[in-house]
């Protein structure tokens, strides 16, 4: 329990305790593509744990609260357990405690059990608990035991305390949620007939809340890893005065990852015009982005005159928009993706490169080629990781729609190496 003062603080103004998903320190969260390239990237989770150590010091919060993955899987780092025990002692000597609920990834982790955590550190086990915070807080949590929970952990929760304000801990997928396994499964509806005040999620990285009365908040990832987190990382700064719960949102992220649109006209005709349009959207994308780095995608869409070369050119493209991204001192490329349309189709009609491309769509159609493709596909996804698996295809109607699609740009570039030549 936290001192006199702190009580008298506790119980007089505010407690607070910021709380996190998941923060995987050990793994970095950008592509070996760029990692090189981005500091900021290449240190981004370790750097997201020491900006919530930071708010909490800062906030003179009573407590962090982290809701499980602590980890990032079966890694062997004497490097992370150090980094960890640092901050952990930081907190301690801020007078700050620290829960802690071990998720899917900490289950497997082997760096879980090697930490000498200090001592106001509280791990729940998977047989449930809870502990008081203060005189009118108390927080229950219960961990993963193995790597898969397929049943609800509901049950091993206690009964809230009465008359206080009971804040939960659970690590949960809830009833589903896409890219995501299903980890210990639940509803809303059952989180909120239980009786708690606020329900701290773990697991899911997207950033929800989902109920209000009672608070039920998955606050998603600190630090995007990739591409499909995009958009700038938080966590929830939780509040209690007076019996109520207010709670805001924390930035944290150092890096965001974003997307953006370039729409070429037909009445693009010079590499100039393009370059143009692409430095503009690369530059207003470093302008908006608010985090000390920004990772973008670009999407290039339109029906330009010039479709056939730029397809042919992809490279020249890729390799200017990454030295332009470049200039800007904080703006990484992570790929441009073209997805240009041939401004009139009917202009080539009756021609060599149109009976090709009609052949093509000819085989694409045939039950034997399209049955290939999808197993060539099966077995490049079933080397992924199953997030990642789940995120491109997560299930036999999205996978057949992904072959197709992969089919179709592979048509689409044996034309563009042949309409633009001499264009």
């Amino acid at each position: 329990m936290p001192s006199a003062s702190r009580r008298s603080v506790l119980m007089g103004i505010a407690f607070k305790a910021p709380f996190t998903w998941r923060v995987s320190i050990r793994t970095a969260s950008n592509p070996a593509s760029i990692s090189p390239r981005c500091n900021h990237c290449d240190k981004g989770p370790r750097a997201a744990f020491e900006r919530l150590v930071v708010v909490a010091i800062d906030e003179k919060v009573a407590a962090l609260l982290i809701a499980g993955d602590l980890f990032d899987g079966q890694v062997r780092s004497a490097r992370t357990a150090a980094f960890l025990a640092g901050q952990l002692s930081r907190l301690r000597e801020a007078g700050i405690l620290v829960y802690l609920i071990k998720g899917n990834h900490d289950a497997e982790s082997p760096v879980t059990g090697a930490v000498d955590m200090p001592d106001n550190v509280h791990v729940f086990t998977a047989r449930g608990g809870k502990h008081q915070l203060s005189d009118e807080v108390w927080i229950h949590g219960v961990s993963f035991k193995d790597r898969h929970e397929p049943n609800s952990l509901l049950d091993r929760f206690d009964a809230p305390v009465a008359g206080a304000i009971n804040i939960a801990m659970l690590h949960t997928s809830l009833a589903g949620a896409p890219g995501h396994d299903p980890y210990a499964p639940c509803t809303v509806a059952e989180l909120s007939a239980m009786g708690f005040d606020y329900w701290a999620l773990g697991h899911v990285h997207l950033r929800q809340i989902h109920a209000t009365t009672p608070w039920i908040v998955m606050p998603g990832t600190p630090q995007g890893r990739d591409i499909g987190e995009a958009g700038r990382k938080s966590a929830t700064m939780l509040t209690i005065q007076d019996g109520r719960i207010e709670i805001e949102e924390v930035p944290t992220s150092g890096v965001t990852f974003e997307h953006r649109t370039i729409v070429l006209g037909a009445d693009v005709e010079t590499d100039d015009e393009i370059r143009a349009a692409m430095r503009d959207t690369i530059m207003n994308a470093a302008e908006a982005c608010q985090d000390p780095a920004g990772v973008i995608r670009l999407h290039m869409t339109g029906a330009p005159e010039r479709h056939w070369q730029i397809l042919r050119d992809r490279d020249v493209w890729t390799e200017t928009a990454r030295e332009i991204a470049r200039e800007t001192g904080r703006l990484w490329l992570d790929k441009l993706v073209l997805d240009l349309a041939a401004p009139d189709a009917a202009r080539d009609a009756g021609s060599a490169l149109s009976e090709l491309g009609t052949l093509m769509g000819d085989v694409r159609g045939e039950e034997a080629f399209a049955s290939d493709t999808e197993a060539t596909l099966g077995a490049v996804l079933g080397a992924v990781p199953a997030e990642v698996r789940a995120r491109v295809a997560p299930d036999e109607e999205a996978a057949r729609a992904f072959a197709a699609r992969c089919a179709a740009a592979g048509a689409e570039m044996v034309r563009a190496r042949l309409g633009g030549v001499g264009r």
